[in-house]
């Protein structure tokens, strides 16, 4: 899996000081799981080290101005980022981690000044952030300084392990067969995000329209990707956990069903993180030779060495 990154994350230098800022997270646990591959469109524009840009309101429009000379720089970014986009887009990256607060790469709360003042409001959205917006729907994208947040972390790795498990799915001309198999190894992951998604998703499967194969596959990866684009919180995921456990309601002893149930409770509050219940039902599902149990994606997302649900405040 290919995996894009701000090349400053990765310790290029490449910031506007000729200095990089390397991210232990990229660096140290991402680079073990996907090919990295490093961009920064205002090396490529200014090169290295440069005078420093910011985003400046002028006239209603967002433009791009070195901070000492007053230089426009707005069409130069946006040609190299919008071209990255689309080559970023061609390569079937899985995802991308953005430097945040960059008047290139910073998805959201970027300083945007007002022309002529040093008056700034954290308003903006970085131009090479817009441009991958623009040019790949719903294309999991975070910041480094978000990825702290062991909350969002965890919802960003689902998400590119989904994400790119789908580009997979359709890169093999499914059938049809095909599709209600991806889709129900899926249903519980779903379920986690949105009960909304759940039901359109099923009923595009359904296909009661008798739609042919090419649309069925377009409508259900745009919802597909819509819905593991949302975040999932913890009353969700334990709604999970008690469908699940429908499933043994006949196979478990008492002290069993008692110590499952438990499990869940003490995971809703905040108790105990999720791998708990999960390593729990992970067992039972073996022990029991539930095979569509052990099909599902809600059960193992992403490696279990990330540990990614192993901390209580991946949870909200």
């Amino acid at each position: 899996m290919k995996l894009g990154v701000s090349a400053c994350l990765v310790g290029e230098l490449c910031r506007y000081n000729g200095q990089g800022s390397n991210d232990d997270f990229v660096t140290k646990t991402l680079k073990n799981y996907f090919h990295i591959e490093a961009y920064c469109p205002e090396a490529e524009v200014f090169g290295t080290p440069r005078e420093t840009i910011r985003l400046v309101n002028v006239d209603d429009e967002v433009r791009v101005l070195t901070t000492n000379s007053k230089k426009d720089l707005t069409d130069t970014l946006k040609e190299v980022s919008y071209r990255y986009a689309q080559e970023i887009k061609a390569k079937k990256l899985c995802g991308f981690v953005l430097k945040s607060k960059s008047p290139s790469c910073g998805m959201e709360r970027v300083k945007l000044y007002q022309k002529d003042s040093f008056m700034c409001e954290k308003s903006a959205t970085g131009i090479f952030a817009q441009a991958l917006k623009d040019t790949i729907e719903y294309f999991p994208m975070e910041e480094e300084g978000r990825l702290e947040d062991a909350w969002l972390r965890e919802n960003f790795i689902m998400q590119i392990f989904a994400y790119a498990d789908l580009q997979d799915f359709l890169d093999k001309l499914p059938s049809m067969g095909d599709l209600v198999e991806f889709h129900t190894s899926y249903k519980y992951l779903i379920y986690a995000k949105s009960q909304t998604s759940y039901q359109l998703l099923g009923q595009i499967v359904a296909n009661q329209e008798k739609m042919p194969l090419d649309k069925i596959l377009e409508l259900y990866s745009l919802e597909f990707l819509k819905a593991i684009s949302l975040k999932s919180s913890i009353s969700k995921s334990y709604n999970v956990l008690l469908h699940i456990f429908g499933y043994f309601k006949n196979d478990l002893e008492s002290v069993e069903k008692k110590e499952l149930m438990e499990s869940f409770e003490e995971f809703k509050d905040k108790i105990i993180p999720l791998i708990v219940p999960i390593k729990m039902l992970q067992l039972y599902t073996h022990k029991f030779n539930k095979t569509y149990l052990q099909k599902q994606k809600f059960l193992h997302p992403y490696p279990s060495e990330m540990k990614l649900r192993s901390i209580i405040e991946a949870g909200k």
